[in-house]
């Protein structure tokens, strides 16, 4: 951002504030996109020297079943292993199929010559240390970016890219607008604090969700109408669907049963500002997530036209 003359913090939770000044400086404007993703930490270091594990933010054990990790330690660390049920042989376990997947039966197996506990603890692996799961990064010749962690890194993508093209073309934004890359939201809290006084609107920009009863698909931006915190504000709502349709930007409105956000973070936490949500369709959230280069830039359209209208 410096390299950028965008002036830009970091907070004391770790998060990214960079902020452009615009023609109104009285009223404001914030984005925020989340660069943290799921993960596990090291629960208990079991006796054969494997690794129980607990979740860092809300997925299914089956979806990271099979999946390589890697296994950050104290000291600076990498270790890599395979997450795996404890009973994965169908050559010794005849049920391994229907075995339950939670926390007591999924392990890590590490990638080290360990049998024991005392094994893995020699290595500097303790109780606590982050694990990453290998996101396994993959764009097709058709347009499809697969990956895990979309959600919601391709949507901070977006923002950077929504920068760069505001300080390319040298143009004045009508409200000084700030740009939030939070590190919590998968654990709740996200974006819910470092919110300048003078804000007025605060759009999250995250991922649409995808699957039956749903109207997002992998081809255009998703207009969030309410999740499970409650309804979006609907003005906002409303002037980001008359932006879409006046710039023929491919949009869908949608409700997410099951979400949360930044921005409704900074509603629980009790801001006045006015808050939306949009992003693009992501299929399979928080597991093996895929979206269409489509979806991206319309999702950046949107937000490009939206950043020189008016207030809502």
């Amino acid at each position: 951002m410096q390299e950028k003359g965008i002036t830009a913090q970091i907070t004391n939770k770790g998060a990214l504030l960079a902020s452009i000044k615009g023609q109104d400086d009285s009223k404001h404007r914030l984005l925020t996109a989340h660069v943290d993703t799921l993960g596990a930490m090291v629960k208990e270091i079991k006796e054969n020297g494997r690794l129980r594990l607990t979740m860092i933010g809300g997925f299914r054990w089956n979806s990271v079943e099979g999946e390589y990790c890697s296994i950050h330690t104290a000291d600076g660390r990498i270790f890599t292993g395979t997450i795996l049920i404890d009973q994965t042989s169908v050559h010794v376990y005849k049920n391994a199929g229907d075995a339950k997947r939670d926390d007591k039966t999924i392990e890590v197996r590490i990638d080290a010559n360990v049998k024991t506990k005392d094994d893995t603890e020699k290595l500097g692996i303790s109780v606590g240390d982050f694990i990453s799961f290998d996101p396994r990064v993959e764009e097709t010749d058709h347009g499809f970016l697969k990956s895990r962690h979309l959600d919601d890194k391709a949507s901070v993508g977006i923002l950077m890219h929504l920068i760069d093209v505001i300080k390319k073309e040298g143009t004045e934004l009508p409200y000084t607008t700030h740009f939030l890359i939070s590190n919590n939201e998968e654990i709740g809290y996200g974006g819910n604090s470092n919110i300048p006084a003078e804000t007025i609107e605060y759009l999250a920009v995250d991922m649409g969700a995808i699957g039956e009863g749903q109207t997002t698909d992998e081809y255009s931006v998703s207009i969030c109408a309410k999740d499970s915190s409650g309804p979006y504000n609907y003005r906002l709502r409303q002037h980001l669907v008359s932006l879409a349709k006046a710039n023929e930007v491919d949009y869908r409105v949608d409700i997410y049963p099951y979400y949360g956000s930044d921005a409704s973070a900074a509603i629980s936490a009790g801001h006045d500002v006015v808050h939306g949500l949009i992003g693009p369709g992501i299929d399979a959230s928080h597991a093996f997530e895929r979206t269409h280069t489509k979806a991206l830039i319309h999702t950046a359209g949107l937000l490009y036209h939206y950043l020189h209208s008016p207030l809502a």
